[in-house]
Parts: structure tokens; sequence; C-alpha cells
């Protein structure tokens, strides 16, 4: 099994680098699936029906959120519709939507979790490695092939995470902090990892974000709109190919993939 995960993609310049990328990266490297974290599709905050069913056309299967999963308020009613639009698992009981799906392709099944950190985050979500366990057990009735994105802050978190979970998954691959780590490889038990995928947008900027209203967040502390870069397209991500049979990972690539719009 091959399988591609794009980091967090940033407002419409994003949209538009993930959707340019994906050919390019089906052509490189035959994934069966593409997993893509959206939370920040919608101008940086959040993501809406629409842009999730433009980022599925655009090939994406499964759709990862994070801490902005609930920013537009038209997303909350669609959750119910759309199972392979993530947002964390351990928000509370009776939060709408789902924290992980399987989905098919190829002949082959994939399973996805998608988890919030609590180390530097706003949400109080529940502790993310107390529930991991039974979700583990429950999607491997369907397929030993799993990918986590732990969306969080801390570097530490993120580690510990893919260390408690070696073997059990086939990769687990941070987001949230935009900024690509250098770290990718198959821990002892065979899970890969990648503390943070880096994001899909614009590169020019302070992650995502226009250079010069961010620097004058710092000089001033007064209020200031962060405006969405446009320049430097880029999608990180990370490509893993593994053993079906096993859920063991085999190979692991980090992504950097260049884009140039036609004007």
């Amino acid at each position: 099994m091959k399988l591609i995960f794009l980091g967090d993609v940033v407002g419409e310049p994003g949209r538009d680098t993930v959707r340019a990328a994906i050919p390019l990266l089906r052509e490189r490297y035959q994934p069966d699936f593409f997993v893509i974290n959206g939370e920040n599709s919608a101008g940086g905050n959040g993501i809406t029906p629409r842009l999730a069913v433009d980022l599925m056309r655009a090939g994406a299967d499964v759709i990862t959120l994070g801490d902005h999963a609930w920013d537009q308020r038209e997303i909350v009613p669609y959750f119910a519709t759309e199972p392979r639009l993530l947002r964390p698992l351990n928000f509370p009981a009776g939060t709408p939507g789902f924290g992980s799906v399987v989905v098919a392709g190829n002949g082959l099944k994939l399973g996805v979790i998608n988890l919030l950190g609590r180390t530097f985050m706003g949400p109080q979500v529940d502790n993310p490695f107390l529930l991991i366990d039974a979700e583990i057990a429950k999607l491997r009735q369907e397929t030993p092939c799993i990918l986590v994105d732990f969306h969080a802050e801390a570097t530490s978190e993120k580690i510990a995470f893919g260390r408690a979970v070696d073997g059990l998954v086939t990769l687990v691959v941070g987001t949230h902090t935009h900024v690509q780590t250098a770290d990718d490889q198959i821990l002892p038990n065979g899970t890969a990892y990648l503390t943070d995928a880096g994001f899909s947008g614009p590169h020019d900027s302070v992650i995502g974000r226009d250079v010069a209203s961010v620097v004058q967040k710092y000089r001033t502390l007064l209020p200031n709109k962060f405006y969405i870069a446009r320049e430097g397209l880029q999608a990180d991500g990370i490509f893993v190919e593994a053993d079906p049979a096993t859920g063991r990972a085999l190979r692991v690539e980090r992504i950097q993939q260049k884009i140039t719009l036609e004007a």
C-alpha cells in the first residue's frame, strides 16, 4: 500500500496548491490514498462544506481537521453527512461528526484517525493517549493499515504519542505548527513517523500569513489582521509505503512539492 498525507491547507492559495500538486504526486508516487489536513482551508480558519467537497474532488480520500474544526458555522451539520471529513476523535462524546473512518480503494483499506493534542492547545479535549487503543482495535477489525493525524503544538507530545502507538498503526504524522520537521523515520516496531508535515500553501510567508502583517504585530503588540500570503506555493507532506498485510511501514519520504500556477 502507498499513501500520501499533505499538511494543513492554508486558504485559497493552499487549495490551489493541493489541486495542482495531487496530479504531480500521483504520477511520481502512484499512491492508493491521499489524506489531507484541511482545517485552515477557509481563509486560514476552518473549512466549509463547499471547500470540503472541492478538496475531495481534487483527490482527497479523507480530510482531517484540528482545533479550528468549528470555526465555520455551516460545517457543523455537514459532519453528519460526510464521514470522510474528520474532526478530532477526542472531543467530548456527542460532538457532531466522526473522529475516524475506514476508506477503500484499489482493493485496499485504510483507517484514518484524527486526534488533538492537549499541551499548549486551546480546547480541553479528552486524553488522546487513553482513547487511542480502543479506536485502533476497532479499525484493525477491518484493516491493519492505519494513519493517525496528531494535531498538536508540542513536539514532545507528538513524539511521545508516536512511541506509544509504535507497531499498532502505519503512520503517525503531526500537524498544526505548519513547519515541516526533518525527523521522518520508521520507528522500531514498524510505524512511520513525522513530527510535523508542514503546510500546503504560500511559503513566502510566516506559516502561511503575510509577512508584514505578522511582523507588525510582533513589533507593536496592537491588534492586527493576519492576511493570507500568496507567493511561494508548496505542498508539504509525507509518502509512506506499507505492507498491506501487516500495516508495517516499509519506506517513508518527506514531500516538498513546489507549485507554479499558470497566469
